[in-house]
């Protein structure tokens, strides 16, 4: 008998020593386990002494862990112990089972770690419905209780923290995720962006070697102001970032340029069938874009005239701050319907001028040309081949391949040269020589992608000095602000940290407030993100 009542506890509670189960009753819903302590005494909470005097018992019915989809209710015998020491403040206390209950607890330890697991993965509403698959009965608000209840992880003190926001709610509403960049596990959430939130959190920890941020100002100024002995570094993708966005502005500001890779025809091409107004809008009234972006451009451009800041605009129509730039830098709202009708890109784009080419020797035979260009790297179908010479032959006017967009070609220019087809570099040679600004442009981007790959920091105020001596009013934005922040971006051109852990951890708060649908508070988002694991 004796071995039995073991084994019934090993299998029960492998994990709890000194208690014994005096039976098991189990029907079709549920399983009682009738069990008690072998303690002889129990520790005073108040004072701490150790008693052996019994007052009374009482009996206990925590919840545990379902098992084989049936209920588990613990039937606990618990005893109240007699305080010996008569200046202390309780007279009797309750013994507790480490691990297994704990004072006013309703459940086991066990089943509530279970459901705070649950909680911390699904949140509240979904946490209620996982916990009734597996057997137990327990609200979305329970669910929360747990998961807020759980302490904050220790984590030791961190060397290198990496910064960077993330949005409550995008466009108005910012928060602060900082995370240990060597161990990649995060280590606070704060409720806003401020500089001053910042500093006071760096301030706290003085082992703070290296501060690893975007460019945001903000973020510069609380790192100097809370950790002045931090090395900061700059994000590489975010300068890579911001050097792409200013080689397609380049470009855009070049477009003319462009047209050398589409030749004139020697009668002007039938236009494709647009929609036309009295006005020459290619958009017609009536209809529902064109209409609604007229009045959005008119609204923008009146609160803009009435002294209003584009922030304050973009809250009081609801706009996001790309719309509200679109809409105040556009002169007339036509300049917003431009590349409505230039169809789709397709994968025959790049070698249509090679198609006109052979066209023009005379090979008319869509089959020869198609079996011509894919050694090239043309990976469509032949049936693209065949409709563009068929186009050609049925039109009565000539029919030429479009010049590429801006961003194409800055898509080239971006690009490593080894990675580029054999038409991409044919193209992109005849624009480079065709416009000396974009040989320039793309001598100091590639200049640029070699200091980041290869960590030349030092060669930063050179390449600073070389964009200011071209006329690229692009570049010269992009290095005026590099220059504002060129400790931190020569630091990120030098040491091997980044803000990659730190982006990944943004994603994932992202998905955590889908998941919660935008209704739990900052309180519940901190302690799901930080016992995340």
């Amino acid at each position: 008998m004796e071995e039995r009542v073991l084994r019934l506890e090993e299998l029960l509670f492998p994990s709890i020593a000194d208690v014994a189960v005096l039976s098991v009753d189990v029907n079709a819903e549920a399983v009682r386990i009738e069990a008690r302590s072998t303690v002889a005494g129990a520790v005073c909470p108040g004072c701490g002494s150790w008693s052996r005097r019994i007052h009374s018992s009482y009996l206990r019915f925590p919840a545990d862990v379902p098992s084989g989809g049936r209920r588990v209710a613990l039937c606990l015998r618990v005893r109240r112990f007699l305080c010996p020491v008569i200046s202390c403040g309780r007279r009797t206390f309750a013994e507790q089972l480490p691990g297994l209950t704990r004072r006013y607890g309703r459940r086991t330890e066990r089943l509530r770690s279970t459901l705070a697991a649950v909680g911390l993965a699904l949140a509240g509403r979904a946490g209620a419905r996982m916990a009734r698959i597996f057997g137990v009965s327990v609200s979305r608000s329970t669910v929360l209780r747990l998961v807020e209840a759980l302490p904050d992880p220790g984590v030791p003190a961190p060397r290198v923290v990496g910064v960077d926001e993330y949005a409550t709610r995008k466009g108005r509403h910012y928060g602060t995720v900082l995370v240990d960049v060597e161990s990649r596990r995060p280590l606070d959430l704060l409720p806003d962006r401020e500089a001053s939130s910042l500093a006071a959190w760096l301030a706290k920890r003085p082992g703070v070697e290296v501060v690893c941020r975007d460019r945001a100002p903000l973020f510069a100024e609380g790192a100097t102001a809370g950790a002045p002995q931090a090395v900061q570094v700059a994000d590489r993708w975010h300068l890579w970032h911001n050097l792409s966005e200013a080689a397609e502005r380049c470009v855009a500001d070049h477009r003319q340029c462009l047209q050398v890779l589409a030749p004139d025809p020697t009668q002007p091409a039938p236009q494709p069938e647009k929609f036309e107004d009295p006005s020459g809008s290619p958009w017609p009234r009536g209809h529902r874009f064109a209409d609604r972006t007229r009045v959005n451009h008119a609204t923008v451009h009146e609160l803009l005239a009435a002294g209003l800041s584009r922030r304050a605009i973009g809250r009081r129509l609801r706009m996001t701050s790309r719309t509200v730039k679109l809409l105040a830098d556009a002169t007339t709202p036509e300049d917003l319907f431009q590349g409505q009708w230039q169809g789709r890109p397709s994968k025959l784009d790049a070698f249509k001028p090679y198609l006109d080419d052979r066209w023009n020797q005379g090979c008319t035979n869509a089959w020869r040309v198609w079996e011509e260009i894919v050694p090239l790297g043309y990976q469509g179908s032949y049936q693209r081949v065949r409709a563009y010479f068929r186009e050609k032959r049925l039109s009565p006017g000539p029919v030429t391949a479009r010049p590429p967009s801006p961003r194409v070609v800055a898509g080239w220019i971006l690009r490593r040269p080894e990675t580029l087809t054999e038409t991409e570099r044919l193209r992109l040679k005849a624009v480079l020589v065709h416009c000396p600004e974009l040989d320039a442009l793309t001598g100091h981007v590639r200049s640029f992608g070699q200091m980041l790959a290869e960590r030349q920091g030092q060669r930063l105020p050179q390449w600073l000095d070389a964009v200011r001596r071209d006329n690229l009013p692009s570049l010269h934005t992009l290095a005026a602000g590099i220059d504002r922040d060129r400790d931190a971006v020569i630091a990120g051109f030098t040491l091997p940290w980044s803000s990659g852990v730190v982006e990944g951890h943004v994603n994932r708060i992202k998905m955590l407030k889908l998941q919660m649908f935008g209704r739990a508070g900052f309180h519940l988002l901190r302690k799901r993100v930080l016992l995340y694991s």
